[in-house]
């Protein structure tokens, strides 16, 4: 009993002198900012925590969206015993003694045990294998918190035994309602400038929003005279963070992210570059411009270098692995690819063109010869006569309609004689020029007909 009031009156304590972020965390699931997709009313995770049926979890995201909040306030709300470890600083042999207190847990007291396990990351595979046992039986329910991707950094049959749920980083909104919090638990008030400042440039971090408003709020604090009420303006906000204010409301959005498009699709690498680093000093969200890179390189570079888009996914994949600063790296390089390949919007043109048509003319009858002809009864009803096997001919081309009769002779790409897509305009206009094979040549009978 003693232990117990002395580890709550340390617990009181540093819940007053603590750093912001620990003396404003959520008591209940309400009170969480952000996650609404596995916190929101119904959805898995809090219908699991209020159930106290909480089976073994790796929670996975960046850092501040909340992985040590959710353990804590599980703690709060199971009937079972809640043991915490960090795999930093723990070892084997700390494994195996709380196994065997869980053990000792169960059989005494009937009550199991939740291991909450942060940066569980951080164990290599012997460590690993060692807390496999106990969470395979059931002894121990697993909590583990992860910044980095458990499909690489977790041995797959303990990634196996828990269900995963992904954190995202807080989106501005949270993060304001997270600063507005710590503002009231500081006793202080901010300018929107100020606010809107720190919310951005926190990347989704919230425990970051929170340490920059601390040191803002203190900041302010040394200017105003005993009693009154510190005030946070952009100056403190930008003192504490260590930069200048870049301004990028709304309209700054869509207009940087034009510039960088249209950047990119002038063959501008430099221009490229500049929108690309104002976007991520802003605080853009850095997948919003990969998705944008990604689109583009089927839009603006397309056939005339198709490996456009495979560097833009490798980077937008890139940026998911390795995570900012260092992404920036690999977006920087896509962006110089991108600007200097080839371009062409043909691609583009021909779906757009073909859907269009789509829309117009509604679904026109596929061709008798194109039919599916693998089922019973099909040769009958006259699916797959007259088909031309591709792969028969010496030049692995035939001359056949494939599109709806309504819409024989339509062209929806059109290469361009730009890059790689030169090539194809060769080719196409090679197999236009052949002349169709004679209509006895092309039929066959149906009992004979191959498809692919």
């Amino acid at each position: 009993m003693a232990d117990d009031l002395f580890s709550a009156a340390v617990a009181d304590r540093l819940a007053q002198r603590g750093p912001l972020a620990a003396r404003i965390r959520p008591s209940s699931l309400d009170d969480v900012v952000g996650q609404q997709h596995l916190l929101g009313p119904g959805k898995p995770l809090r219908t699991l925590i209020e159930a106290d049926r909480l089976s073994s979890v790796i929670l996975w995201g960046p850092p501040g969206t909340g992985k040590t909040t959710l353990a804590q306030l599980i703690a709060h709300t199971t009937s079972r015993s809640f043991v915490q470890l960090s795999a930093v600083s723990a070892s084997v042999k700390d494994v195996r003694e709380a196994a065997a207190a869980a053990d000792d847990r169960l059989g005494q007291l009937g009550r199991g045990t939740i291991l909450f396990l942060d940066e569980v990351h951080r164990f290599n595979k012997a460590q690993q294998d060692a807390l496999l046992p106990s969470v395979e039986s059931g002894l121990l329910t697993l909590i583990g918190a992860t910044t980095e991707n458990p499909y690489f950094e977790v041995n797959p049959p303990l990634l196996s035994r828990s269900t995963l749920f992904r954190l995202e980083p807080l989106d501005e909104d949270a993060l304001h309602r997270l600063l507005r919090r710590g503002l009231e638990a500081e006793g202080a008030t901010a300018d929107a400038a100020a606010v809107d400042l720190l919310a951005v440039r926190s990347a989704g971090d919230g425990r970051n929003a929170l340490t920059s408003l601390e040191v803002a709020v203190a900041l302010a604090g040394a200017g105003p005279r005993d009693g009154e009420q510190p005030r946070v303006t952009i100056e403190h906000a930008e003192a504490a963070l260590g930069t200048k204010a870049i301004r990028y409301g709304r309209d700054d959005h869509y207009d940087v992210i034009s510039a960088f498009i249209k950047s990119i699709r002038g063959g501008d690498p430099d221009a490229g570059l500049y929108w690309l680093a104002r976007m991520l000093e802003a605080g853009e969200d850095a997948r919003f411009i990969a998705r944008r890179m990604v689109i583009l390189a089927s839009e603006d570079v397309g056939m005339a270098d198709p490996m456009a888009l495979v560097v833009a996914d490798a980077a937008a994949r890139a940026l998911e692995f390795v995570g900012l600063p260092e992404a920036q790296l690999n977006l920087a390089e896509a962006v110089v690819y991108l600007a200097t390949a080839p371009k062409s919007n043909r691609v583009a043109l021909g779906i757009w063109q073909a859907r269009d048509d789509v829309r117009k003319e509604g679904g026109g009858e596929v061709p008798l010869h194109l039919r599916d002809a693998h089922y019973r009864g099909a040769a009958k009803l006259g699916h797959g006569a007259g088909y031309a096997y591709p792969h028969d001919d010496p030049d692995g081309w035939v001359d056949q309609r494939y599109l709806p009769a309504e819409l024989e002779g339509r062209t929806y790409y059109d290469p361009s004689l730009h890059g790689k897509e030169g090539r194809i305009a060769d080719e196409l206009r090679e197999r236009r020029r052949r002349p169709g094979k004679d209509d006895e040549d092309d039929k066959d009978d149906a009992e004979g007909v191959r498809e692919p």
